[in-house]
């Protein structure tokens, strides 16, 4: 009784020096809310209006096909999807780790023995034999994890897998983000060439009727050529906007799978609308982006990689046992004198490695301690985008409405000006400088309109894609 008592104390010393550090989710120190800004309020979530794909809210049709040719097609996310699977087939592995291991050997066998083989007894002479053998045998071996080895191991490779897939859920979200951008920003390269296009007409209209009254003898030489210098330097513009619509192109095509020479995205007039995008309080963060899971993630496996190396300093116990029969002849092969059995235990313990198991649990500290500071990083750059998100909207907002009272403005001035041209009151350089005030103000405006698409998508990207808040929380909505 007092030895097994003893053993039993043993033992539950050991599980208790060997066993993992708990791993707890480092406590961050965040802000109560946001700095928003007019015309930001808050509000209580509609989870009625969730919907799986956050780019259907800008009411797209031709991003919303773009969008799913990217996710069957693209193939960063196929690497990544199986890189999942990868993870999925590692635990499966490592989680049968836990259970017996049970396996069934037969060996059929004839040999001859040597008769000059060394003696095990010199009183008892060596004689050259042939005879068969015949052998089932079953065995079974179980590691007793009292130092917490395969556990630990289990807990690494499930916090694996769930790494696996928040960076599976986050290489999603940034493929579907880059592809809106890109999208995004083609559209208002579109809006600003049919906007050149049309000030190309007219530049071409004004050319064609300073050129008669030229030959009339009511305009200068010089009021023709600086006709001529206008509609030349908005003929280089255009250009220019069709390399950088080029490039964008061929992005989208590399998004969505398909060679940039076989796609082209034909010019239309964009539909899409800026949505009223939810922005949730700071510790929603820690849930919704999957970067940041990713990372949190990754502490769990760096905590469990420090039970691993804690373990390699206590003995690694080993029940194992084989049971089955073994003759020379199949008539006698199930015989009761034929049975055989072993029932044991096998331990190691490493006695001397010059300091490597010390020096391993010291590197599996260390990267516990640069994840724990990895995910704070995380963290603090999710917060500096929403903010930044948050506060670009807002400013692009006023900036728009702002533009267009501009681009107003310039137009009854260019109104004004030819009409005072027309009279004789004004100058042609006076018309020219309109025209061009007109043109940047409405270029200006149609930027900013892309801008704030774009500036949405990068909000949608920074707070971890669709909103679905649970019940109760507090948000803040645009008006």
């Amino acid at each position: 009784m007092k030895r097994r008592m003893a053993i039993a104390c043993f033992l539950a010393l050991l599980v208790g020096c060997a066993s993992g550090p708990e791993y707890t989710r480092p406590s961050l120190d965040l802000p109560m809310g946001w700095a928003v800004q007019a015309p930001w309020r808050v509000a209580k979530p509609d989870d009625a209006t969730f919907s799986g794909s956050w780019w259907q809210r800008f009411g797209d049709r031709e991003l919303d096909e773009l969008e799913a040719r990217a996710l069957a097609n693209n193939a960063t996310l196929a690497v990544s999807n199986a890189r999942l699977m990868q993870a999925r087939s590692v635990l499966t592995s490592t989680a049968a780790s836990a259970l017996p291991l049970v396996g069934l050997g037969e060996r059929v066998s004839r040999q001859r023995i040597s008769a000059d083989r060394p003696l095990t007894n010199y009183s008892s002479p060596n004689f050259s034999t042939v005879q068969n053998e015949l052998s089932v045998a079953m065995t079974v071996s179980y590691e007793l994890d009292l130092a917490g080895r395969v556990q630990q191991s289990i807990a690494s490779a499930k916090a694996t897998l769930e790494q696996s897939s928040a960076d599976y859920e986050n290489t999603r979200l940034l493929l579907t983000a880059d592809l809106a951008t890109n999208y995004f920003n083609l559209r208002e390269i579109d809006a600003e060439l049919r906007v050149l296009g049309h000030s190309i007409n007219l530049q071409k209209r004004s050319l064609e009727l300073m050129r008669a009254r030229h030959e009339l003898g009511a305009a200068t030489g010089l009021e023709l050529a600086q006709q001529q210098t206008i509609l030349d330097s908005t003929l280089v513009q255009v250009e220019l906007l069709q390399r950088q619509r080029g490039q964008f192109e061929h992005a989208v095509a590399t998004l969505v799978g398909v060679p940039a020479p076989q796609f082209a995205l034909p010019a239309t007039q964009s539909e899409s609308v800026v949505p009223a995008v939810p922005v949730g309080m700071p510790s929603d963060l820690l849930e919704r982006r999957p970067d940041v899971a990713a990372s949190e993630r990754a502490m769990a496996v760096a905590n469990a990689q420090i039970g691993i190396a804690n373990a390699a300093f206590y003995p690694s116990i080993t029940l194992g046992s084989v049971a089955g029969v073994d003759s020379r002849e199949f008539k006698t092969l199930f015989d009761a004198p034929s049975m055989l059995w072993s029932i044991g235990l096998s331990a190691a313990q490493t006695l001397f490695d010059g300091g490597k198991m010390q020096a391993n649990l010291e590197f599996s500290r260390s990267g516990y301690t640069a994840s724990v500071a990895n995910y704070r990083r995380v963290v603090l750059v999710a917060m500096q985008e929403v903010e930044d998100g948050i506060t670009g909207l807002t400013a692009l907002g006023r900036a728009s409405r702002q533009a267009g009272m501009a681009l107003n403005g310039a137009r009854k001035v260019l109104e004004m000006t030819t009409a005072r041209y027309d009279g004789g009151a004004s100058t042609y350089a006076e018309v020219i400088a309109a025209q061009q005030a007109a043109l940047a103000s409405e270029r200006q405006s149609v930027q900013l309109q892309g801008q704030q698409l774009v500036t949405t998508v990068f909000l949608i990207k920074a707070l971890g894609g669709d909103w679905q808040s649970s019940a109760g929380a507090k948000i803040a909505i645009k008006d």
